[in-house]
Formats: structure tokens, sequence, C-alpha cells
């Protein structure tokens, strides 16, 4: 096992202490700073020489320059003698885009990869990206964290009844079908479509929702479009009340309160990326540096 560290980069730099103090490991200083004319500079303030160094940055909004200053960490802490380098990212921002869908799109999860490999990372954590397939977009070694462990004791002392599982769309099924099985609960789709990016039109809901309490679980919420519109089509065919988690809360302002208008009672997120007080009001937060911890550990004794 060799000596440890944490570098926090400039995104949630509080994540980042959280998880040194799980692990007891040292948590080096650095500096993300620019330029006058807006260029990114940082520098590393402590001796990373022959560590195993996990630098802990979401790639959250604004989302190109977090990947610029974990890519600048990357090969901050190379020059200065990391032994081994992990990008640990609680939420990957660019995985949207995985596959080409139709001509003269680019394939920005396959470049972000490019771009963190060049700057040289050894291993990459993530939790819970937003295509499954990101993976495949990497080189080098790759772990990805389920946010199952931290959500499920929330959703339980909030002790729903008669409780119906629903994924808000066709690509959310497989974590869906994971809390349903973790719940003993049934389980119900919503069928949407996307009439362009950032927004979707609820179509139809599949299973029984009729006077049950239904729960919808999704990766992220963005606009917050997708679970309001899940919520309604629920209440649309006769839900006696929907309540939400997701994962990252990468939302747009006004995002939380559209979720909340939408009749969406009880709802939770994690701590995956930095969350302002005003959005948190209603909206519970369940730590991940215990998940994160975890994953540290163990690539940390190989």
């Amino acid at each position: 096992m060799q000596t440890h560290c944490i570098l926090a980069g400039d995104a949630h730099p509080q994540l980042a202490r959280r998880l040194a103090r799980s692990i007891g490991a040292t948590l080096v200083p650095c500096t993300v700073s620019t330029f006058a004319d807006g260029e990114m500079r940082v520098r590393i303030e402590g001796d990373v020489r022959g560590c195993d160094v996990y630098v802990v940055q979401p790639t959250s909004p604004p989302v190109t320059e977090r990947l610029v200053a974990l890519a600048l960490l990357a090969d901050a802490a190379r020059a200065a003698g990391a032994s081994r380098l992990t990008a640990v990212i609680p939420y990957f921002g660019y995985a949207r885009q995985d596959v080409l869908k139709r001509a003269g799109e680019a394939r920005s999860a396959q470049v972000a990869a490019r771009i963190l490999e060049c700057a040289g990372f050894d291993r990459m954590v993530v939790l819970e990206p937003h295509s499954q397939a990101l993976e495949n977009a990497f080189r080098i070694p790759f772990t990805q964290i389920e946010a199952d462990e931290a959500a499920l004791p929330l959703i339980r002392k909030w002790r729903l009844r008669d409780l119906t599982v629903v994924s808000p769309d066709a690509g959310g099924l497989k974590r869906a079908q994971r809390y349903a099985s973790a719940l003993r609960a049934p389980l119900a789709v919503v069928a949407k479509t996307r009439p362009r990016a950032d927004a979707s039109v609820a179509l139809a809901v599949l299973g029984e929702v009729q006077d049950r309490q239904c729960l919808v679980v999704d990766d992220m919420a963005s606009t917050g479009g997708t679970i309001s519109g899940a919520a309604e089509a629920l209440r649309g065919a006769g839900a006696a009340a929907v309540h939400a988690f997701f994962v990252h809360a990468v939302m747009a302002p006004d995002a939380f309160a559209r979720i909340k208008e939408a009749g969406v009672r009880l709802a939770a997120t994690t701590d995956s990326v930095p969350r302002g007080r005003e959005s948190q009001r209603g909206l519970k937060i369940v730590g991940i540096a215990p998940l994160l911890a975890r994953a540290v550990r163990s690539l940390n004794e190989d």
C-alpha cells in the first residue's frame, strides 16, 4: 500500500475534505486561479512526490472550466512526482454525447476521456455517469460507483406504503430495477420523447400506479423537465403521491421549483455537486464520501 493523499479541485473542496477525513489521508492544498485573460492556472502547494494521488473534482457547471482544471491538476501532480494518479469524479459532465446519433455531432464523452488520459491520469472513479457506456470511452481502468447504498437508508426512513418505483424513461430502467428490488416494490416506467436537447415530453405510464406512492429515480436533474414531466404523468394516471430521488443535482435556476410545482412531495439527492443554501430548501442531501472512501481504499490497497 502506497502513501496516499487527496487533492481538492476548485469544484467541490468540501467533498474532498470529507473524503480525506473518512480515509485518514492528507489533504494537499492547491490553488486554481486565472490570469487576466481568463487562462487557467493551477499550483500544488504541498508535497506529492511518490504518493498515490486522488484528485477530487466533479465536472459540474461551469463544466468546461472544471474539466480543464482537472486536467491541469493531473499534469501538475505528475510533474511534482506523483507515483500514480486517480481522478475521483463524483459527477462527470460531457457524458450525454457518447454515441453519434446524427451526422455532424461530436462524441464529447470520448473527447473528454482523451483529455484526461493525456493529462496523465492512470485511473478513473465516477459516480453514476449519465451514460452507462462512458466506461467504453476510456482506455484506462474505470471504476463506476452506484449511489444506492447512500440513498436507500433515507428512502426507507420515508416509510412509503404501497410503493411503486418509477423510471422516468427507458434509459433509467436498470437503475430503477435496483431500487425496486432493494425496496421490494413493483416497477413502472414513463415513456417519453425529447423534442430537443434539455427538453422532454412524457407520453404514457407503463405499470400499476393507481392509488400508489410513486418514487421516481433518476441519475440527474438539470432543468427538472424529466422529473416534473414524469410526476405530472403519474398524477394523471392516478398516483396517490409522487416522490423523487436523483443522484446529481446539476440544476439550472428554478429547476427544483419546477419539480415541486409538478407535485413532487419528498425529494432527495447526493452531494456529488455543491449546492447553495437557497436551493436546498425541501431537498434532502445524502453524503457520498463513504462510498468514495471505500473505492479509494480498495484502489490504494490494490
